[in-house]
Protein backbone atom coordinates (compact mmCIF):
# COMPACT_ATOMS: atom_id res chain seq x y z
CA UNK A 1 0.00 0.00 0.00
CA UNK A 2 1.21 3.37 -0.89
CA UNK A 3 2.29 6.34 1.46
CA UNK A 4 -1.38 8.22 -0.62
CA UNK A 5 -3.39 5.24 0.88
CA UNK A 6 -1.80 5.27 3.80
CA UNK A 7 -2.85 8.74 5.05
CA UNK A 8 -6.06 8.73 3.06
CA UNK A 9 -9.48 9.56 5.17
CA UNK A 10 -12.78 7.88 4.14
CA UNK A 11 -14.73 9.03 1.50
CA UNK A 12 -17.63 7.99 -0.52
CA UNK A 13 -16.40 4.77 -2.53
CA UNK A 14 -13.44 4.27 -0.22
CA UNK A 15 -12.85 0.40 -0.08
CA UNK A 16 -12.02 0.06 3.55
CA UNK A 17 -10.60 -3.16 6.01
CA UNK A 18 -12.01 -2.50 8.86
CA UNK A 19 -12.92 -4.40 12.63
CA UNK A 20 -16.09 -3.02 14.25
CA UNK A 21 -18.54 -4.51 17.14
CA UNK A 22 -22.28 -3.53 17.72
CA UNK A 23 -23.88 -4.20 20.93
CA UNK A 24 -26.85 -3.24 22.78
CA UNK A 25 -26.92 -0.24 25.53
CA UNK A 26 -27.10 -2.30 27.87
CA UNK A 27 -23.95 -4.38 26.75
CA UNK A 28 -24.90 -7.71 25.07
CA UNK A 29 -22.72 -7.80 22.21
CA UNK A 30 -24.73 -8.53 18.78
CA UNK A 31 -21.66 -8.64 16.12
CA UNK A 32 -18.10 -8.24 15.92
CA UNK A 33 -15.75 -9.25 13.01
CA UNK A 34 -13.15 -9.82 15.74
CA UNK A 35 -14.82 -13.61 15.43
CA UNK A 36 -14.84 -13.33 11.42
CA UNK A 37 -11.32 -15.28 9.45
CA UNK A 38 -10.22 -11.80 8.79
CA UNK A 39 -11.44 -8.56 9.31
CA UNK A 40 -14.03 -7.49 6.37
CA UNK A 41 -13.52 -4.94 3.47
CA UNK A 42 -16.38 -2.71 2.62
CA UNK A 43 -16.90 0.05 0.02
CA UNK A 44 -18.78 3.29 1.27
CA UNK A 45 -21.60 4.05 -0.13
CA UNK A 46 -22.45 0.65 -1.98
CA UNK A 47 -25.32 -0.19 0.66
CA UNK A 48 -23.32 -2.49 2.84
CA UNK A 49 -23.69 -0.77 6.04
CA UNK A 50 -26.59 1.42 7.21
CA UNK A 51 -26.06 5.03 6.06
CA UNK A 52 -25.95 6.16 9.61
CA UNK A 53 -22.77 3.52 10.16
CA UNK A 54 -21.25 4.81 6.93
CA UNK A 55 -21.86 8.30 8.63
CA UNK A 56 -19.39 7.07 11.29
CA UNK A 57 -16.45 6.44 9.40
CA UNK A 58 -16.29 9.16 7.07
CA UNK A 59 -13.32 11.38 7.30
CA UNK A 60 -11.30 8.29 9.23
CA UNK A 61 -8.29 7.00 7.94
CA UNK A 62 -5.83 3.84 8.72
CA UNK A 63 -5.18 3.35 12.52
CA UNK A 64 -8.57 5.41 13.81
CA UNK A 65 -11.10 4.38 16.20
CA UNK A 66 -14.01 5.38 16.98
CA UNK A 67 -17.05 4.98 19.50
CA UNK A 68 -20.59 6.46 19.03
CA UNK A 69 -24.16 5.81 20.19
CA UNK A 70 -26.39 5.44 16.85
CA UNK A 71 -30.19 6.25 17.50
CA UNK A 72 -32.43 3.72 15.94
CA UNK A 73 -33.25 6.01 13.40
CA UNK A 74 -29.91 5.66 12.40
CA UNK A 75 -28.99 2.90 12.40
CA UNK A 76 -31.39 -0.17 11.53
CA UNK A 77 -34.63 2.14 11.52
CA UNK A 78 -37.37 2.37 13.41
CA UNK A 79 -39.88 -0.23 14.26
CA UNK A 80 -42.56 0.44 11.96
CA UNK A 81 -46.13 -1.56 12.43
CA UNK A 82 -46.85 -1.81 8.75
CA UNK A 83 -44.16 -4.48 8.74
CA UNK A 84 -46.15 -6.79 11.08
CA UNK A 85 -48.63 -9.23 9.23
CA UNK A 86 -51.45 -12.13 10.50
CA UNK A 87 -51.49 -14.84 8.74
CA UNK A 88 -54.10 -17.39 8.64
CA UNK A 89 -52.64 -20.63 10.74
CA UNK A 90 -53.05 -22.96 7.72
CA UNK A 91 -50.71 -21.23 5.31
CA UNK A 92 -48.32 -22.47 7.65
CA UNK A 93 -49.56 -26.44 7.71
CA UNK A 94 -46.55 -27.76 5.22
CA UNK A 95 -43.77 -25.73 6.58
CA UNK A 96 -44.76 -27.06 10.09
CA UNK A 97 -44.37 -30.68 8.70
CA UNK A 98 -40.54 -29.72 7.40
CA UNK A 99 -39.47 -27.83 10.50
CA UNK A 100 -37.23 -28.85 12.92
CA UNK A 101 -39.23 -27.23 15.55
CA UNK A 102 -42.58 -26.54 16.39
CA UNK A 103 -44.04 -22.88 15.29
CA UNK A 104 -43.89 -20.51 18.06
CA UNK A 105 -43.68 -17.43 19.37
CA UNK A 106 -39.30 -16.24 18.47
CA UNK A 107 -38.92 -18.44 15.55
CA UNK A 108 -37.81 -17.33 12.35
CA UNK A 109 -39.26 -18.15 9.39
CA UNK A 110 -37.46 -17.28 5.58
CA UNK A 111 -40.37 -15.68 3.40
CA UNK A 112 -39.13 -14.73 -0.20
CA UNK A 113 -40.39 -11.19 -1.18
CA UNK A 114 -41.89 -10.47 -4.66
CA UNK A 115 -38.58 -10.25 -6.19
CA UNK A 116 -37.20 -13.86 -4.50
CA UNK A 117 -35.07 -12.35 -2.17
CA UNK A 118 -35.10 -13.83 1.06
CA UNK A 119 -36.98 -11.68 3.93
CA UNK A 120 -37.03 -13.43 7.26
CA UNK A 121 -39.86 -12.87 9.39
CA UNK A 122 -40.24 -13.11 13.30
CA UNK A 123 -43.09 -15.22 14.94
CA UNK A 124 -44.08 -12.64 17.38
CA UNK A 125 -47.48 -13.79 18.05
CA UNK A 126 -49.86 -16.82 17.25
CA UNK A 127 -53.50 -18.54 18.31
CA UNK A 128 -55.70 -21.06 16.89
CA UNK A 129 -56.44 -19.38 13.93
CA UNK A 130 -53.57 -16.89 13.00
CA UNK A 131 -50.00 -16.27 13.44
CA UNK A 132 -48.70 -13.11 13.59
CA UNK A 133 -45.24 -12.33 12.22
CA UNK A 134 -43.00 -9.26 12.57
CA UNK A 135 -40.85 -8.42 9.13
CA UNK A 136 -38.89 -5.60 10.73
CA UNK A 137 -35.28 -5.80 11.20
CA UNK A 138 -34.42 -7.25 14.65
CA UNK A 139 -32.84 -4.23 15.74
CA UNK A 140 -35.20 -1.70 14.53
CA UNK A 141 -35.88 0.17 16.99
CA UNK A 142 -33.05 -0.04 19.61
CA UNK A 143 -30.28 1.92 19.80
CA UNK A 144 -26.90 0.54 19.13
CA UNK A 145 -23.65 1.12 20.45
CA UNK A 146 -21.30 1.15 17.12
CA UNK A 147 -17.05 0.55 18.03
CA UNK A 148 -15.11 0.42 14.83
CA UNK A 149 -11.62 0.37 13.96
CA UNK A 150 -10.15 1.61 10.93
CA UNK A 151 -7.28 -0.71 9.64
CA UNK A 152 -6.67 0.00 6.02
CA UNK A 153 -7.57 1.41 3.40
CA UNK A 154 -7.36 -0.16 -0.26
CA UNK A 155 -6.67 0.26 -3.65
CA UNK A 156 -9.19 -0.58 -6.10
CA UNK A 157 -7.77 -3.60 -7.57
CA UNK A 158 -5.97 -4.96 -3.94
CA UNK A 159 -7.58 -7.96 -2.36
CA UNK A 160 -7.03 -9.10 0.70
CA UNK A 161 -9.04 -11.84 1.56
CA UNK A 162 -9.94 -14.16 -0.49
CA UNK A 163 -14.33 -14.73 -1.19
CA UNK A 164 -15.65 -18.31 0.31
CA UNK A 165 -18.99 -19.40 -0.45
CA UNK A 166 -21.88 -19.22 2.50
CA UNK A 167 -25.01 -22.32 1.59
CA UNK A 168 -28.02 -20.84 0.77
CA UNK A 169 -31.16 -21.96 1.37
CA UNK A 170 -31.48 -23.81 -1.78
CA UNK A 171 -28.35 -25.75 -0.55
CA UNK A 172 -29.48 -27.14 2.84
CA UNK A 173 -29.47 -23.43 4.89
CA UNK A 174 -32.34 -24.15 7.34
CA UNK A 175 -35.44 -22.41 6.39
CA UNK A 176 -36.12 -21.86 9.83
CA UNK A 177 -34.58 -20.68 14.19
CA UNK A 178 -34.79 -19.94 17.08
CA UNK A 179 -34.75 -15.78 17.83
CA UNK A 180 -35.05 -16.66 21.29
Amino acid sequence: MDERIQGERIQKGSRVQLHFSISLLEGSLIDSSRHYQSAPVLIVGDGTLPTGFEQVILGLKAGDRRSCVLPAAQAFGLHAAQHVRRFLRTEFVMLQKTMDMPLAVGVVISFADPSHAELPGVVVALDEQWVQVDFNHPLAGRDLLFEVEILRLLENDEQPVQLTSVPTMEQGGANAYSAG
